[in-house]
């Protein structure tokens, strides 16, 4: 089998590469499984071209070589251990989480000649503390599950794609972006026992473990909720009213954190709600959306009643991809699935699975219709009669959106 790390990532090497040999600790973030460790062993491979393997130091904490590595102190004697010359060295942190304080030991370290360049599961990889320590002598990036562009490229490196385009969306709607779901031609239930394993894994590891949890049953419930809900309006008091009419105990600050805890480990995503109109964001009737679409599948069978809250998971990971801060936009009494922005560069979207007759097609179009400025107004969907072109507003196939280099 071709190994999946000779796969390019381009999106994320070559961003990488912009800040080569900068003064700035370079940080990945993302979910378990998505591709991190590749994408640092692809950018290894890049620097070796340029300096020798003495000077490249890895350290991967989820491989039990690096066990004994507890403590930054212990972190830092090691890596130091390896510096024999002037010369610059590259140090890769992979999964550093679990390293106690290990942002002291990265600190000292990069006062010294090493460009550091550090992966982790943990939105709050960087810490108050980090942050006051580097004093903003960091870049973040986020890395996220295969984008279907890069499905199709997997697909196709490892021999189990389709030339048929609309073959492969079905596919990537079903399977997910996990990359190593795209390194075999699994059937459908050995996919939902990939996606299940890295769900709990995940779930075990950087929320049950990390934050203690002892009511596992109530963050399960929580995780089912949230899951089953992808696209609808949720909230910690509408989790915590719902179990209460199931007789249940659940009050709105356990709620309320255990949700944090699950962003924290970037399972899920908090996206809040825009005022277009009066241009501020507000502060009740958030979503949230997964970090991986296929992740709705490990608590429940893929089912076509589920598809336009996956359609949408889709399409806001693919405007974070691209660089997008996303909301929901709220114009009067309209709504808007989405309206991203990049720096002031702004798009509205609305997804719909099927655009069935006139009055679903108006439903879709009017919020966006209202909005009187002249940036991008979307209406994506998978109906084969996608082809609008009403007052401003633009159909456009789910394949064309995720394909397109620009909308």
């Amino acid at each position: 089998m071709k190994d999946r790390t000779n796969i390019e990532r381009k999106l994320y090497t070559e961003h990488l590469k912009k800040f080569m040999n900068v003064d700035l600790v370079k940080i990945i973030t993302g979910i378990r499984r998505s591709g991190k460790s590749a994408v640092l062993e692809l950018f290894r491979e890049d620097i070796l071209k340029i300096t020798d393997d003495e000077h490249v130091i890895s350290l991967n904490f989820e491989d039990a070589e690096f066990d004994f590595i507890t403590d930054y102190k212990v972190l830092h004697e090691y890596v130091l251990s390896k510096i024999k010359d002037d010369r610059t060295y590259y140090l890769f942190l992979d999964e550093v989480q679990d390293v106690e304080k290990w942002e002291k030991g990265v600190n000292s370290l990069r006062l010294k000649n090493i460009d550091i360049y550090i992966t982790g599961s943990n939105s709050k990889l960087l810490s108050s503390e980090l942050s006051t320590l580097l004093g903003g002598r960091y870049v973040q990036f986020r890395l996220h599950t295969l984008s279907f562009a890069e499905f199709i490229n997997f697909r196709k490196e490892y021999g189990i794609g389709s030339d048929n385009i609309d073959d492969e969306l079905d596919a990537y709607i079903r399977t997910g972006g996990f990359p190593v779901l795209s390194t075999g031609a699994f059937d459908p239930q050995t996919v939902d026992m990939i996606v299940s394993d890295i769900n709990n894994s995940t779930i075990l590891r950087d929320v049950v473990r990390r934050k203690k949890i002892r009511d596992i049953h109530l963050l399960q419930k929580i995780i089912d909720f949230v899951y089953d809900n992808i696209g609808n309006v949720t909230s910690a008091s509408k989790i915590s009213a719902h179990f209460k009419s199931e007789r249940r105990t659940a009050n709105f600050e356990t709620v309320y954190n255990y949700l944090q805890y699950l962003e924290e480990a970037l399972i899920i995503s908090r996206v809040p709600r825009y005022d277009i109109r009066g241009r501020r964001l507000l502060e009740t009737y958030e979503k949230y959306y997964l970090a991986e679409h296929s992740l709705q599948y490990a608590t429940r069978r893929y089912d076509e009643k589920n598809v336009p809250g996956i359609l949408e998971n889709i399409v806001y990971l693919e405007l974070l991809r691209r660089g997008y801060d996303v909301s929901i936009g709220k114009f009067d009494e309209k709504e808007v699935d989405f309206v991203a922005d990049d720096r002031g560069k702004k798009i509205y979207v609305q997804v719909c699975y099927r655009l069935a007759g006139l009055e679903t097609i108006e439903r879709e179009v009017a919020p966006l219709v209202a909005i009187r400025d002249n940036y991008p107004k979307l209406v994506v969907t998978l109906d084969k009669n996608w082809q609008i072109e009403d007052r401003g507003v633009k159909g456009m196939h789910l394949k064309d959106f995720l394909l397109s280099d620009r909308w």
